[in-house]
């Protein structure tokens, strides 16, 4: 591995202005692995709504990493002895790996609906670390050596100790719980890029308001309480108004419907793919270095080539894509669910057949959810002892799960398929509401 020449450096970021990155640190993050991140859109199609919202898993990639070091520093200051300096630094590195094993267009293309060879992007990270055949492997190793190697991995994966020594568990809920540097540093980073103007939180008051209970977790003081509520309401916002907008799930649904045509078509003979969609799509035994390899652009250029493909169902989305043109558009009815959605397949099937549309094609159900804060489980705790649904009425009003689900149908017809669905939906909604009441 080279290596040789790096030096201290200094990143700057829109977000958190200077990230100081030591130069052993330098060495992991200039490897291919890491460097990919670039090219992975940490949005997936969000920017067909929000032009700016282009930015990578990388830059987010950085922001957890500094995240975690503000953390960890506020921690060891607060509790001395009880985050020692060689954990910190694994801490800073575990935030800085978490994403490496991200599909392209990240959480989208996150399915065994797209992969031949399917793992969640937390498997293929730690597969890419354990791998003697990646420089983020070798480098990694090197940095820390063998046993600080095997306890950064146990710490990866929420261990409870490693080679005899216990892990607390507040090293893990640093990077990953409910209240986490990954999830801080997304949502002040997509509200920035996505301008989406609602509100924001107080990141260093919320890291401020942070400590370690006897048993070894993160809880936060009373004080800290409208800092949680603050950055639980941009959660809530952010998945209302960016997350969840109705443009974003339908180039969702036309990326993931023109991959499984086109997979359709390279088995039938009449497609050939190449080498990066034909391991994301047909490889069913796919390696470590051949995922690697795999970014956006991958399914980039297969999408500029197949706008002008012979097959009708691929080239229609395929263009839709690249000009944005004649996209689908939803029926007008709030608080659909699944089990709705599917009584008006067949009905608006006929009625787009007598129309003169395919109805497998051009009626769309997208659906999309979250599960909203999680209480009790793996809640955030005050320093009595409460989670912190029980001392915030507005915080409990966002427990609830939340799912949104569209029906997309050509525009021409949308108008009398919307009448249509009203004369199925609202009795059923109403008969519905009266059995909860």
């Amino acid at each position: 591995m080279g290596g040789v020449g790096i030096r201290d450096r200094v990143i700057r970021d829109e977000i958190h202005k200077d990230i100081l990155v030591p130069a052993h640190i330098a060495r992991i993050i200039d490897t291919r692995e890491l460097q990919r991140l670039r090219y992975i859109h940490q949005l997936s199609t969000c920017y067909y709504v929000f032009p700016a919202a282009n930015h990578s898993r990388f830059i987010h990639s950085l922001g957890a990493y500094h995240l975690a070091g503000q953390l960890c520093d506020q921690l060891q200051e607060i509790h001395p002895g009880r985050l020692s300096d060689k954990d910190a630094e694994l801490v800073r590195i575990a935030a800085l790996l978490h994403d490496i094993g991200h599909p392209p267009y990240s959480h989208l293309l996150e399915t065994a609906e797209v992969f031949a060879t399917f793992h969640s992007h937390e498997t293929w990270g730690v597969m890419m670390l354990e791998s003697k055949e990646t420089e983020i492997g070798n480098a990694t190793r090197e940095v820390l050596g063998e046993v600080r190697f095997g306890r950064l991995l146990a710490i990866m994966k929420g261990e409870s100790e490693y080679d005899g020594e216990s892990i607390e568990p507040f090293l893990k809920e640093i990077v990953s719980s409910q209240l986490d540097v990954d999830r801080m540093d997304y949502l002040l980073r997509d509200q920035a890029n996505s301008g989406a103007q609602i509100g924001g939180f107080d990141v260093h008051r919320v890291l401020r308001s942070m400590r370690v209970d006897d048993e070894g977790h993160l809880y936060i003081m009373n004080w800290g309480l409208p800092a949680i509520e603050a950055y639980l309401v941009c959660r809530f916002h952010m998945y209302q108004q960016v997350y969840f907008h109705k443009v974003n799930l339908l180039t969702q649904s036309y990326l993931l419907r023109m991959l499984s045509r086109a997979r359709e078509l390279h088995i039938a003979g009449e497609l050939e793919l190449q080498p990066g969609l034909r391991d994301m799509l047909i490889n069913d035994e796919l390696g470590v270095r051949e995922y690697c390899r795999l970014t956006d652009a991958d399914v980039q250029l297969g999408m500029m080539r197949w706008a002008d493909h012979t097959d009708p169902v691929l080239s229609s989305l395929a263009a839709r894509m690249l000009s944005r043109r004649e996209f689908h558009k939803s029926l007008r009815i709030d608080g659909l669910s699944l089990e709705m959605a599917d009584r008006l397949v067949e009905p608006l099937s006929s009625m787009l057949t007598k129309a003169g549309f395919a109805a497998e094609e051009d009626l769309i159900i997208a659906s999309i959810s979250k599960s909203g804060y999680l209480p009790y489980s793996e809640g955030i705790l005050l320093q009595d002892g409460r989670d912190v649904s029980q001392a915030s009425p507005l915080v409990r009003s966002l427990v609830e799960p939340d799912q949104r689900v569209l029906v997309f149908v050509p525009e021409a017809i949308r108008d009398e398929a919307e009448t249509k669905a009203r004369e199925i939906v609202l009795p059923y909604q109403s008969s519905l509401a009266h059995f909860q009441e």
